[in-house]
């Protein structure tokens, strides 16, 4: 009977989003996370067959972690459902700042580019839902608005600011009002 085996995929997925939130992304590594894990690096690459690979599944689960962010805020109902993920992206960069970074502030300059429309079926959805808009206008209103909850974030995540809570939320209403009467939508 083949022996039972201690240190699972999870485990060393779990270890290396760890490492990124305690020491950023560059920490990651098969030596650092077979540290972490009290073991030789024979399990990360038994279930790894790069370090690639197991950078991607880390990033898959650091996607997963702000998606958890984004549906607890909108579930919260404190704020409407627009307004909701923004603030959970703010939230995310503030509460998770090696993770934002790893995940929105991490040198794409070879991976393929995404296309700058997609914002995804969820957020679409919400777009869609708080603004009536359709189409390209509608896609155009939600990159202004991200672009916008990225600068705030960004600030949070590199620690050049810390706003009240409060203030967000209004500088968040704030640019909804103004770029629902730059769009007509009053």
């Amino acid at each position: 009977m083949p022996p039972k085996v201690r240190i699972t995929k999870e485990d060393i997925i779990h270890t290396a989003v760890d490492l990124v939130r305690q020491q950023g992304e560059s920490s990651v590594n098969a030596r650092t996370v077979a540290a972490m894990l009290n073991c030789s690096t024979q399990p990360v690459f038994s279930n790894f067959a790069t370090m690639e690979e197991l950078r991607r599944a880390t990033l898959q689960q650091i996607h997963q972690i702000y998606q958890d962010y984004i549906q607890r805020e909108v579930s919260s109902a404190v704020y409407p459902a627009y307004k909701a993920s923004g603030m959970a992206y703010i939230r995310f960069a503030k509460e998770e700042k090696e993770l934002f970074k790893m995940l929105f502030m991490r040198d794409r300059s070879g991976e393929p580019l995404p296309n700058e429309w997609d914002m995804g079926e969820n957020i679409e959805k919400i777009v869609r839902n708080s603004t009536g808009l359709e189409g390209s206008i509608m896609q155009l209103f939600h990159l202004e608005m991200w672009a916008y909850v990225h600068g705030i974030a960004v600030m949070f995540a590199t620690g050049f600011l810390d706003l009240e809570w409060d203030l967000v939320s209004k500088m968040l209403s704030d640019a909804y009002m103004g770029m629902r009467k730059q769009y007509g939508m009053e």
